[in-house]
């Protein structure tokens, strides 16, 4: 008799276990069914229409794949094309939205070769036949990493990056940079941002004539 009621207790228990256990993976179940989906939505936000319908064109491979195994590097490789892109950033929002904000860049100047390539504040070429920006002329085979390091210094001293109209790359690595009032200002190899601040003392200056202010060598100031 005991042995009766005790397999009826084992058989209750069992019948209760199995239950809840299949209750729990049912919710697991459901769950990753909507983590599972392939029918995802890619939004590209930050550019002009044309740039982001292009963009989300390009990736629209992905649409079909599931969320959580969409390699990042896939979309990486295809923005990296983009060379108005300044930066970005890629959310996932599950189940099946990608989202990508865009931040374009700034143009800084234009080529004097092509004026439709500008170049950006990330250093990069950009094609931008629309623009009609007022840009200074950049002569010369220029080096991106050169070019934004002189912009920083101009930034950094007392001047502002709209009172030049050209500037001039030698391939010593060495800037000329013409003023709006065309006032020739003639960098040293080093310390640009010193030379900057005297040429700018020099230029503002009533007293002083100048169309020529020559600062390549170190502790010798020329001035026509």
């Amino acid at each position: 008799m005991h042995q009766s009621i005790g397999k009826r207790n084992k058989i209750v228990i069992y019948f209760i276990l199995l239950i809840t256990l299949s209750t729990i993976s049912g919710k697991f179940t459901l769950n990753n069914k909507e983590y599972l989906s392939t029918n995802n939505k890619i939004t590209i936000q930050g550019l002009s229409n044309d740039n982001n319908f292009d963009i989300s064109n390009r990736l629209k491979s992905l649409v079909n794949k599931n969320i959580l195994f969409i390699n990042r590097k896939e979309i990486v490789d295809i923005i990296d094309d983009y060379n108005i892109i300044e930066k970005y950033s890629v959310k996932r929002i599950y189940p099946g939205n990608i989202v990508i904000n865009i931040t374009p860049t700034r143009y800084l100047a234009r080529t004097s070769n092509d004026k439709k390539l500008l170049v950006g504040a990330n250093g990069k070429l950009i094609r931008d036949s629309k623009n009609s920006e007022n840009l200074p002329f950049l002569f010369g085979d220029f080096k991106s990493k050169s070019f934004l390091s002189l912009k920083k210094d101009i930034e950094q001293s007392k001047f502002t990056f709209d009172r030049f109209r050209i500037l001039y790359f030698f391939k010593s690595n060495r800037w000329d940079i013409l003023t709006n009032n065309d006032i020739l200002i003639k960098l040293p190899l080093e310390n640009s941002l010193v030379a900057l601040n005297l040429a700018y003392k020099i230029i503002e200056d009533d007293q002083v004539n100048k169309k020529i202010i020559d600062l390549r060598v170190k502790d010798r100031l020329i001035i026509n």
